[in-house]
């Protein structure tokens, strides 16, 4: 039994910043604008130093599956308190819309989940049996690691189960455990009213990782603090393999890099290239577990003008989901 339950919040109201459900709400809003902007730059014709400028595309910003996922994953802990595979199994199939940019073996893996074929079966059959080691576990999970701050033992199991349900690679796995840590670790500082060293801050999630190649990463990624984002892209990916070794150690780097930052580590995401809306749905979650909306001293949080633009998120997964 997970222990402190996530109770949901009163119709219209946003717990204080201390409560778990804020923590991950705020983590959801941080993905959802990141992943939201980021993918605004697929389209011909925009650039990035449009961003870097100050000029933002126009509104609305379309989320994709980065964000639809991490809103089931979020509506799970709201209404259960912890993740159970099969029930997040179902909740991934019954809800993907594969228009939002769902990679075809995850569109196949919940079509057959949908089926009725057990999810351990869909998602162990994906690349001929070895499972999946993309990066879409890691993409959706950040909010999961803000919510258990006070429990990072909780935040690791917890995120290795939802992983499975589409990830059965064990990089797949360790992709979205070294995710939800550092979102744990991004909204435990919050709480202590700390800013760790960019050092520390990767120690936290690497203590607790197993050895693979997403470690090894992330050891490369804390080698490179200090240097430019465009090194640290080139040494360690910027997620253009669609990998969990390719994505997660660079944005792991980003969130260390600019953990008070909002605005300037979901720009460095687009500006990096790659799949930008998933970099930037990893690093804004992680980070906007630390920031919250506000700016505070020494802090700036997700902008108001880039959640309005930000497409709404579907109303069943709201802190209180109407009519409850």
């Amino acid at each position: 039994m997970i222990s402190d339950p996530l109770e949901p919040a009163a119709p219209g109201d946003r717990p204080a910043a201390s409560d778990p459900t804020a923590l991950a709400y705020d983590s959801l809003d941080g993905l959802s604008v990141g992943d939201a902007l980021g993918a605004q730059f697929f389209v011909p014709g925009r650039s990035p130093a449009d961003l870097v400028a100050g000029r933002l595309p126009e509104s609305p910003w379309e989320w994709t599956d980065d964000t639809e996922m991490a809103c089931s994953v979020v509506a799970e802990l709201r209404d259960h308190g912890e993740v159970l595979p099969d029930r997040l199994a179902a909740a991934f199939a019954d809800r993907c819309e594969p228009y939002r940019g769902y990679g075809p073996g995850a569109v196949v893996i919940l079509h057959r989940i949908r089926d009725s074929v057990p999810w351990r079966e869909a998602a162990g059959a994906a690349f001929g049996g070895a499972g999946s080691c993309g990066n879409g576990a890691a993409m959706r999970v950040a909010p999961l690691g803000a919510r258990f701050a006070r429990e990072p033992a909780v935040a690791a199991e917890q995120a290795a189960r939802s992983a499975e349900v589409t990830h059965l690679h064990p990089e797949g796995v360790a992709g979205a455990v070294a995710v939800a840590l550092a979102a744990a670790t991004a909204a435990a500082a919050r709480l202590a009213n700390a800013r760790p060293a960019p050092e520390a801050f990767l120690d936290a999630v690497l203590e607790r990782l197993p050895d693979g190649e997403i470690r090894r990463g992330i050891v490369r990624a804390r080698a490179l603090l200090g240097r430019s984002a465009a090194e640290a892209a080139y040494e360690l990916g910027n997620g253009s393999r669609v990998t969990a070794q390719d994505t997660v150690p660079f944005t792991l780097w980003l969130a260390a890099t600019h953990l008070t930052d909002y605005p300037a580590a979901v720009t460095a995401c687009v500006v990096a290239g790659g799949d930008a809306d998933t970099t930037a749905a990893i690093t804004g979650g992680i980070v906007a577990a630390h920031t919250g909306h506000g700016d505070r001293p020494g802090v700036r949080g997700i902008p108001a003008g880039w959640l309005a633009a930000r497409e709404p998120l579907p109303a069943w997964s709201a802190p209180s989901v109407p009519g409850t």
